[in-house]
């Protein structure tokens, strides 16, 4: 039976990383960071500005958002919201799901939980891995979803990006950035039309908006983190109260 569990596992292992990591294309690490409540404010106006628009986060509420990540209430109302969208309600959109699975051929999942499903990895070499292919409907193609039916909606701040390399060699490239300049040194990528953003500043706005999106998947981990800590503080000081109060129980016995 032994053998049997184990053989059923490896099997599953390599759909596992297909389904993490898409057609094997290397993944950029990114470290999240629920605690920077900057990066987390800009990830949730770029969410807002770029994404919302086709994709939904109907599982999360503006005001629970603006509340975690320290945004005054007013200013989401001001600056957040789309149309006559309340603070209080989720974040959906208008566009039914016929409308988008005639545009876009299969309608734009909600993305409330796409950072569970994923993962954050997953994410930041997606967003980045847009490049220009004529052949497919919207002039783009992807490194980490091949034939991807969605168009680059941050173009504008990429800039138009050329592959230069063929899938195999992508398998083993790796994406390099000079830290001084912030340009991509070598590689498979290179940006034939720039965009509003240079290369180490687009890779902050992604870093920003996959954080965003992964606080989005679970709202309440900041409260575990929280809680958490408050708990450890707790456990540490009762531990020498207990120690004191075992040594008075225990005086008289020795």
């Amino acid at each position: 039976m032994k053998k049997y569990l184990v053989a059923f596992v490896m099997a599953l292992l390599p759909v596992t990383g297909f389904a993490a990591g898409g057609a094997g294309v290397p993944l950029d690490h990114m470290d999240v960071d629920l605690h920077n409540k900057a990066s987390l404010q800009r990830g949730m106006q770029i969410f807002v500005n770029n994404c919302l628009g086709c994709h939904s986060a109907g599982y999360q509420r503006y005001e629970r958002a603006a509340n975690d990540l320290g945004i005054p209430v007013e200013l989401a109302e001001e600056n957040l919201l789309l149309g006559d969208q309340k603070v209080g309600e989720q974040m959906t959109i208008a566009m039914t799901k016929e409308d988008s699975g005639k545009w876009f051929g299969n309608p734009p999942p909600d993305l409330t939980l796409e950072a569970r499903l994923r993962g954050a990895d997953w994410l930041y070499t997606y967003l980045r891995g847009f490049y220009k292919d004529e052949s497919r409907p919207w002039g783009v193609n992807n490194t980490v979803f091949p034939d991807v039916g969605m168009p680059n909606v941050l173009e504008y701040l990429q800039g138009v990006q050329t592959l230069n390399c063929t899938p195999e060699e992508l398998l083993h490239s790796e994406r390099k950035i000079d830290p001084l300049t912030g340009l991509e040194m070598g590689g498979c990528f290179s940006i034939t039309a720039k965009g509003q953003q240079t290369p180490e500043e687009f890779d902050k706005t992604i870093y920003d908006l996959v954080n965003f999106m992964v606080y989005m998947g679970e709202p309440s981990k900041l409260d575990s983190h929280r809680i958490g800590t408050n708990v450890l503080i707790f456990l540490f000081i009762f531990f020498f109260i207990a120690l004191a109060l075992k040594k008075e129980y225990w005086r008289d016995v020795h």
